[in-house]
C-alpha cells in the first residue's frame, strides 16, 4: 500500500530502490543524523535494503516531482520498536537524503505517517527518539507535535559503535488530533 501527501509518495521499499539508497547511505553528512556507517559498497546497501528497509510499515520516500527516492520512514510496533513492546503503541523513524533537507519534507513525510497509524492501524501512541545534538530530528518531531517524555543516558548504538544520550517524544491520538 502507498500513502500520499501533496510533495511525496510513501511506498514500500522494492530492490529498484538499491542506487538510490546507495547514493545516499554513503554521504557523510547522512550519518551523524541516521546513526549508521557511511555505506563503503553497493553490496552494504543491498544488505541494509533486504534486512531492515523491506520491513513492514517501513517506506521509500519518493520525491513527487523528479520520482527520486530521496529517504525512508518507518512505523515500528512490537518487537521491532526499541521504544515500545506493546502493539498499541509504535515507534516512527525517518530519514532524508542530504539535498532534500530544509524542505519541510521530513514532517510532510511524518504526518502522513502518523496519520495512517491511529487512523488505519489504530494505534494508541506513538513514540520517536533523536540522539542528543541531532536538532534536525528534534525540530521534525516538534513540527509533528512530540512531547518530551525522558531522556535515556548510555544508550549503545552498534551500527556506529558509540554510547549516546537518546531523547524519547510521544504523541497520542488526542494530542495529534487537538493539533491538525
Amino acid at each position: 500500500m502507498a500513502l500520499e501527501t501533496e510533495r511525496l509518495i510513501l511506498r514500500p521499499r522494492e530492490d529498484s530502490d538499491l542506487e538510490d539508497l546507495y547514493k545516499y547511505a554513503k554521504d557523510p553528512e547522512v550519518w551523524p543524523v541516521a546513526w549508521w556507517m557511511p555505506h563503503k559498497s553497493i553490496e552494504e546497501s543491498r544488505e541494509v535494503l533486504a534486512k531492515i528497509l523491506k520491513a513492514p510499515e517501513t517506506y521509500a520516500i519518493v520525491h513527487k516531482q523528479d520520482k527520486s527516492t530521496i529517504g525512508s520512514i518507518s512505523l515500528m510496533q512490537g518487537k521491532s520498536s526499541r521504544l515500545n513492546k506493546s502493539w498499541k503503541d509504535a515507534e516512527i523513524g525517518f530519514w532524508l537524503w542530504v539535498p532534500y533537507w530544509w524542505q519541510g519534507l521530513a514532517p510532510e513525510a511524518a504526518k502522513e505517517l502518523i496519520r495512517h497509524g491511529f487512523e488505519d492501524l489504530k494505534v494508541d501512541k506513538i513514540r520517536s527518539a533523536y540522539y542528543k545534538g541531532n536538532d534536525k530530528s528534534k525540530r521534525v518531531q516538534e513540527k509533528c507535535w512530540f512531547k518530551y517524555i525522558e531522556t535515556q543516558d548510555n544508550i549503545y548504538c552498534p551500527l556506529v559503535d558509540e554510547t549516546r544520550t537518546r531523547i524519547v517524544q510521544c504523541l497520542t491520538k488526542e494530542e495529534r488530533e487537538k493539533n491538525k
